[in-house]
């Protein structure tokens, strides 16, 4: 979970990529996960820039899930090649 800050409630981290191609390819990748395990982060996509926001809403703050979503998130982006 490199570069993850937990600010309150949430883990917060951003990813840069080449260009907008490539933060939407690994967006859509990180959505089939979190859709397969049922667990959706909060995130914002600006041309190259993907952040994201991980929360458990019904827990009322950072779960084991959102730490398990923050490491696939991090192999996807090194798939990726996030800078």
């Amino acid at each position: 979970m490199s570069g993850w800050e937990e600010r309150g409630d949430a883990l917060f981290k951003s990813f840069r990529f080449k260009n907008f191609s490539e933060a939407f390819g690994f967006l859509a990748r990180v959505a089939l996960h979190a859709e397969k395990v049922d667990h959706h982060p909060e995130f914002t996509s600006v041309w190259n820039r993907v952040d994201f926001r991980l929360t458990t809403h019904d827990a009322g703050g950072v779960t084991a899930r959102d730490r398990e979503l923050a490491v696939v998130i991090d192999r996807l982006a090194g798939e990726s090649k996030a800078g």
